[in-house]
């Protein structure tokens, strides 16, 4: 980043991104005793009788804790809370504008599992959803998971099902584009947050050859140097029992997707692919292979994660309309179906505006592809009842 472009940042981030303003005007004793004591006494006391008021008498119908322990923010890595909180007001920005979702950062001062998951449970009554961020892996499965089980409101860690929901979403007009369907080999190379999700999302939508890598090579049974989240993978993935290196993965493969680290794939790993492969190099800044190489070595379609190329596979067009959508229905959890109800709806409205091997999702700031995604989680939501609200 040169100088001019640090100080423009610097001059955008003064004061912060993000304020509270009041719903209400104070212009009177009266309106101060409505709005305050002693007023308020009487709605304090509906919601202690019966806490499912909070959704009709307080803002919780709309509010979201973006929750992280800045341990692994935007490439960054371990950066700590006070690194974490423009990113966190940056996504609440998000929320916002494509949502209108009044999220709050909530940057911890623990990378402690137990810590984080107690102090989240006791911030809960507040908010209509959760939506954790930038926390590394292996520690983000066992959050969510955990708080998943104890709250009666949304979790969703959106570095894992966002991107997830993004993916399946470009893969899904991806082989519309190149004639292919279910039955394809997919590679999927990083096996942390992302990788994970993005692996247990297109097993539940249906595609079964998926191989897996992380840094020590294809993941598989028997492998002694696994955690408790790729020993889970291992038992789902690698349907040929292969061992070895990220290129003997690629070997034939259909599908590369890339949640890892730069430059880690050659021409020749391309080449090895089958005829009309699709490549979706996704490390930031720098991708697995940049799209030109992948190109010339025969990939028919190339996505990545950044802004400056074709087919960006950004994980703001999911969380908005996600949450929007579980908010309007005040849903219990997010599911399964209700991600692959999003992902279909990204690639339903992309398709309406036209595919192309340069377009294959609609551009993040396309306010209505965020209306189709809420619409979609509503009803999808409604139909696996987990909606408290029709």
């Amino acid at each position: 980043m040169d100088e001019e472009m640090k100080r423009k940042v610097e001059a955008l981030h003064e004061g912060g991104k993000i304020e509270i303003v009041s719903r209400i005007a104070l212009q009177s004793r009266d309106e101060l005793s409505l709005a305050y004591t002693p007023g308020v006494a009487h709605i304090s006391k509906l919601l202690a009788e019966n806490k499912e008021r909070a959704y009709n008498y307080t803002r919780k119908w709309n509010a979201v804790a973006i929750v992280s322990d800045g341990s692994a923010v935007l490439g960054m890595g371990n950066i700590g809370a006070y690194g974490a909180i423009p990113v966190m007001e940056g996504k609440a920005v998000l929320f916002k504008e494509l949502g209108n979702v009044d999220a709050f950062p909530i940057c911890l001062a623990t990378q402690d599992d137990d810590e984080i998951i107690k102090i989240v449970e006791a911030i809960s009554p507040v908010f209509g959803g959760i939506n954790l961020e930038d926390i590394a892996a292996p520690h983000c499965f066992r959050i969510e998971k955990e708080l998943e089980n104890r709250l009666d409101i949304p979790v969703f860690h959106d570095d894992q099902h966002g991107t997830a929901i993004v993916v399946l979403a470009a893969l899904m007009n991806a082989l519309k584009l190149v004639g292919k369907d279910k039955n394809v080999k997919v590679v999927i190379s990083g096996a942390g947050a992302a990788g994970i999700a993005i692996t247990k999302l297109l097993l539940d939508y249906g595609i079964k050859h998926i191989v897996v890598c992380d840094s020590r090579g294809i993941i598989h049974e028997g492998r002694n140097d696994l955690n408790f989240a790729k020993e889970e993978i291992a038992k789902l993935t690698n349907p040929e029992k292969l061992e070895g290196d990220l290129a003997l993965a690629m070997k034939g493969a259909d599908v590369f997707i890339g949640v890892s680290a730069p430059n880690i794939v050659s021409k020749e790993m391309v080449e090895s692919m089958n005829d009309d492969a699709i490549v979706f190099a996704m490390a930031n800044p720098v991708p697995e292979i940049m799209p030109d190489e992948a190109k010339k070595a025969g990939a028919r379609i190339v996505g990545t994660g950044r802004s400056d190329f074709p087919n960006q596979i950004n994980n703001a067009l999911a969380f908005p309309g996600v949450f929007r959508g579980a908010l309007d229905v005040r849903a219990r959890r997010i599911t399964k179906e209700m991600k692959i109800a999003a992902a279909r709806a990204i690639a339903n409205y992309a398709e309406n505006l036209g595919l192309s091997e340069e377009r294959i999702v609609p551009k993040v700031l396309d306010r209505n592809v965020h209306n189709e995604v809420a619409r979609a989680v509503r009803e999808a939501a409604m139909k696996c009842g987990v909606a408290r609200k029709k």
